[in-house]
C-alpha cells in the first residue's frame, strides 16, 4: 500500500503537465469557449455616458458588420489595445463600447486621453457583461450584419493579433 502512495505525486504531476502543455498547444490561446458564437447578440442593458451616443439593441441588431468592446479605465490592457481601436475606427471598422464596472468621470477621461473609437457608448455596472459571459476586460465581440456573434476574442488586441485574428473575423462576419 506504501508504495502505491509514493506514485502517486508524481502520477499527479505527470496529469497536469500534460493538461498545461496540451493547453498550450491550441492554435490561439486566447480561444476561449463562448456559448454566444453563432447566437443573436444578448439584451443590451447600458445606462448613458453623456456626451455620447448611446449604445442599444437596435444599433447592434442593424446591418453591417461591428465590434463591440468591452473597456474600462481601470484597466491597463484596455489603455494597450486602445491604438489599434483607433487604428480600425479610422479604417471604417464600426466598434461599439461598453465601459465595464467604471467610473464615468474616468471613463471620459480615459477617452480624452487616448482618443475615442467608439460609434456608441453605453455604461455597465456588470449585468450586461454578466449576460454576455465576459471573463474580464477587455473583451471583444465580432457581431455580423443579422445581429449575430461571429466570434469573441478575450483580452487586449495587439498587433499581431489584429492582423492574425481580428481581421480574418472581420471578412468572414461580411460574408
Amino acid at each position: 500500500m506504501g508504495k502505491w502512495l509514493m506514485l502517486l505525486p508524481p502520477v499527479i504531476f505527470a496529469g497536469l503537465a500534460a493538461m498545461f502543455w496540451l493547453g498550450m498547444q491550441r492554435e490561439n490561446p486566447n480561444d476561449l469557449p463562448s456559448t454566444f458564437v453563432g447566437r443573436a447578440v444578448p439584451v443590451v442593458q447600458v445606462a448613458e455616458l453623456p456626451g455620447h451616443p448611446l449604445l442599444t439593441d437596435a444599433v447592434l441588431r442593424a446591418p453591417g458588420v461591428k465590434l463591440v468592446n468591452f473597456w474600462a479605465s481601470w484597466c491597463a490592457p484596455c489603455r494597450a489595445e486602445a491604438p489599434l481601436l483607433e487604428q480600425l475606427a479610422a479604417e471604417g471598422v464600426v466598434i461599439h463600447g461598453v465601459n465595464y464596472k467604471d467610473d464615468p468621470a474616468k471613463a471620459e477621461a480615459f477617452l480624452a486621453e487616448l482618443g475615442n473609437p467608439y460609434a456608441t457608448i453605453g455604461t455597465d455596472a456588470g449585468r450586461m457583461g454578466l449576460d454576455w459571459g465576459i471573463y474580464g476586460v477587455p473583451e471583444t465581440f465580432v457581431i455580423n450584419g443579422e445581429g449575430k456573434v461571429t466570434y469573441r476574442f478575450p483580452g487586449p488586441i495587439t498587433a499581431q493579433e489584429l492582423e492574425r485574428v481580428i481581421r480574418l473575423e472581420l471578412a468572414k462576419a461580411a460574408e
